[in-house]
């Protein structure tokens, strides 16, 4: 069954796609260096529903993407204690792979900050995330720490 292209495409996708975009846009920030404003405007330019290099990014949503990075980079202070804290066995932050440092620390934002976004949903798309990225144990790490992390902060019910 083919999807039809003249379809528009779900607000939830899109916000999938810019979920996944901060990740990269984060990571890019952490190795490059790069400044927010520079990293959110060369997205929203050049990535964010374009094609680059051969690929064709996702049509995201600008101001959910806008605010996980913008939020990421405000909040950093209160969010990497949070995971940190929620590591097992004192592992530091600073030891783990830089892209999934990228999806904890979006995935926590939106847990601390996004009240209006279920758990389980923040919790799924970051680690369809790092299925994405990673073969290994590291999605099984997004969701157990994600999970912890949310068990802490909120009291919703199952």
């Amino acid at each position: 069954m083919s999807k039809d292209p003249a379809q528009p495409i779900k607000t939830a996708n899109q916000r999938g796609a810019a979920r996944l975009a901060a990740v990269q846009a984060l990571y890019q920030m952490d190795i490059g260096g790069t400044g927010v404003l520079e990293v959110v405007a060369e997205y929203e330019e050049h990535r964010l529903g374009q094609e680059l290099d051969g690929d064709t990014y996702l049509k995201a949503d600008p101001s959910w993407f806008r605010a996980i990075v913008a939020g990421v980079v405000r909040d950093q202070l209160k969010i990497d204690p949070v995971i940190g804290a929620a590591l097992l066995d004192g592992w530091p932050l600073s030891r783990i792979d830089s892209t999934l440092r990228a999806i904890l620390r979006a995935g926590t934002f939106e847990i601390l900050d996004r009240k209006d976004v279920p758990v389980a949903v923040i919790v799924t798309e970051y680690v369809e995330i790092a299925q994405a990225f990673f073969e290994g144990e590291e999605p099984k790490i997004v969701n157990a720490v994600l999970d912890r992390i949310a068990k802490q902060v909120r009291s919703e019910k199952k």
